[in-house]
């Protein structure tokens, strides 16, 4: 991973700053969170389980906690501390819901969250082979994040991606009573094509030819949880696409509103002659009122038209 300056048309490769240790790292992801990963921060080194965590976080939209670890060098195990820090999680469920609400002023209770969304994010300046390796495969609850430091304040952060279709639990088999085979029976890492497979095979084609025209848009990329698959534009959302046997659902957030009536920044209104979106809203425990729109997508005719909506939903985001 290199990084470099471009100077009347001629590139120059910036020198680097290694990291001389693991707090600098730190230090420096820790309150950046929210841009670096769209993570609400909860607390720093929150002691449980006989552990100490160095970022505890929380996913907003996923309603989940993550983990966020720092490493410098290469003497540890990704998977053993990974599984380990999972199966605390869930042993002492309600001290994370207790420290979450007492930092936030918050009333989560243990329902309120995801639990099969929890993962681990570790963040480090290079992984080994042997480490990246370990975790190379589709369900593991992971994230491993490189990071770099350039002169002239230049930080780069890549995500090593999976590229095996194995799945964890086959290294487990036979083994019901192990640390990895106990938090995969409650944490669930779903991919693109389980989402998929929920809908009734005469709709798959729906999705390819979809996923293609969402796949152009600029500027955009894909990320899968286990409720939807969400087009991103930057760390915005532009729609949530969900999977139903009969059809394919979109949704559209348009933003909230408060109980006074006002509006939240860039409240979003579409434009849709056709009255083909479905308005949708909910009120969250503040009192506010959350609303969307609803596109639901039975036949690849109606793409063209579903396209123009979210486009505007792009622009809005971008504009």
């Amino acid at each position: 991973m290199d990084a470099y300056k471009l100077t009347d048309g001629k590139l120059t490769a910036l020198e680097r700053e290694p990291f001389k240790l693991e707090i600098d790292i730190h230090r420096l992801v820790e309150p950046n969170l929210e841009s670096l990963f769209q993570l609400e921060y909860v607390a720093s080194e929150f002691a449980v389980g006989g552990f100490r965590l160095d970022t505890l976080s929380f996913d907003i939209e996923a309603s989940s906690f993550v983990i966020v670890e720092y490493k410098k060098g290469h003497s540890y195990s990704v998977v053993d501390q990974g599984y380990s820090y999972l199966s605390v999680m869930l042993n002492n469920k309600a001290d994370f819901v207790l420290e979450y609400n007492e930092r936030k002023g918050k009333q989560l209770k243990r329902t309120d969250i995801d639990w099969t969304a929890s993962r681990i994010i570790f963040v480090a300046p290079n992984f080994n082979a042997y480490q990246r390796n370990s975790v190379n495969f589709r369900d593991v609850p992971f994230e491993l994040w490189e990071i770099k430091r350039f002169e002239g304040d230049i930080v780069v952060l890549e995500r090593l991606e999976s590229t095996s279709s194995e799945s964890i639990e086959k290294v487990t088999a036979g083994t019901a009573q192990s640390v990895i085979s106990t938090v995969s029976a409650e944490v669930k890492v779903v991919d693109e094509q389980e989402h998929v497979s929920r809908l009734d095979p005469k709709l798959r084609g729906l999705w390819l030819v979809l996923r293609e025209r969402l796949g152009q848009l600029e500027g955009t990329s894909f990320a899968v949880s286990n409720g939807y698959i969400s087009v991103k534009y930057d760390s915005a959302a532009v729609c949530y696409v969900l999977f139903r046997k009969s059809l394919i659902r979109i949704e559209l957030a348009r933003g909230n509103k408060k109980s006074t009536g006002e509006l939240s920044k860039r409240f979003f209104t579409l434009d849709d002659p056709k009255q083909f979106a479905r308005e949708n809203s909910w009120t969250w425990k503040s009192g506010d009122t959350g609303h969307q729109y609803i596109l639901s997508l039975t036949k690849e005719e109606e793409i063209d038209y579903a396209m123009y909506l979210i486009e505007q939903k792009l622009k809005a985001l971008s504009s």
